[in-house]
């Protein structure tokens, strides 16, 4: 009997070969019925599509060699794909963009750039791409159909959604430019789901593995899941799984979560 309720998931493993286990594990405990991933770190060929199958999981995936690197799984289901490259650059031959259908909503998987150094031309490029996201968003909020853009968007939106924002404000993820890009995102009709289900609360979704951030919860919340207006009407529920940055050898980033409707 189908579930009552959707879960998606957003997830920055980190390199999906030598996490393979951690990912499995949390597939297996978890079971979203959509999982979104982030920095592979790895060539199409090298994407552990057999292991992925074994657990239950369809997928599709756009890799690259050393970084970046987005997949869409889908549980029991195949996705199928709309779109894998990010309009407006065709000279940008990052993967950082993969959207589909899947379990009757169009899912957006995205990893956006950090963006440091800044300044430089890394942020510059940060920024361009944030709006050209901006851009093909636009299109997607008021398309009729639920649409959510999951993944790792490198940004800090607010002061709120960082444990200590002082030693962080040059860093690219708190600069006014990128938070200002956010900004313009939602302004659009999304809906930020951990936010609105969380309004007041200090909740991360990554800690890096300098000065002990995880064990003293020293967190950043920067993987996020945006619902157009269809699909923010069917929101239930938000979350992170932290048990699973807790994991040996684990991502600096923690699985966060929706359960929708259907």
């Amino acid at each position: 009997m189908a579930r009552k309720l959707l879960k998606v998931a957003s997830y920055n493993v980190n390199g999906i070969r030598p996490r393979l286990p951690q990912l499995l594990q949390w597939l297996q405990t978890e079971a979203p019925d959509i999982a979104c991933l982030q920095e592979l770190k790895a060539t199409d060929a090298a994407f552990p599509i057999d292991a992925i199958r074994a657990a239950g999981y369809g997928a599709l995936w756009h890799g690259q060699p050393s970084w970046n690197g987005v997949a869409i799984l889908a549980r029991g289901d195949d996705p199928i794909e709309s779109r894998r490259v990010l309009p407006g650059d065709p000279r940008d031959d990052h993967s950082r963009y993969l959207e589909a259908a899947a379990h009757g909503i169009m899912v957006g998987c995205l990893y956006l750039p950090n963006g440091n150094p800044q300044p430089g031309p890394k942020f510059d490029y940060k920024l361009r791409w944030f709006a050209r996201l901006i851009a093909h968003a636009r299109a997607l909020v008021d398309c009729g159909h639920p649409v959510v853009l999951a993944g790792d968007y490198n940004v800090v939106p607010t002061d709120l959604d960082i444990y200590d924002p002082k030693s962080w404000r040059k860093d690219a993820l708190l600069q006014p430019q990128s938070r200002a890009c956010y900004e313009e995102l939602l302004g659009q009709g999304w809906t930020d789901a951990l936010r609105a289900r969380h309004p007041g609360e200090r909740i991360y979704t990554f800690w890096d593995y300098f000065r002990q951030h995880w064990p003293r919860n020293a967190g950043l919340r920067i993987d996020h899941l945006l619902l157009n207006p269809p699909l923010a009407a069917r929101l239930r529920d938000a979350g992170v799984d932290r048990w699973v940055r807790g994991l040996e050898k684990a991502s600096d980033h923690a699985p966060t979560w929706v359960t929708l409707a259907r």
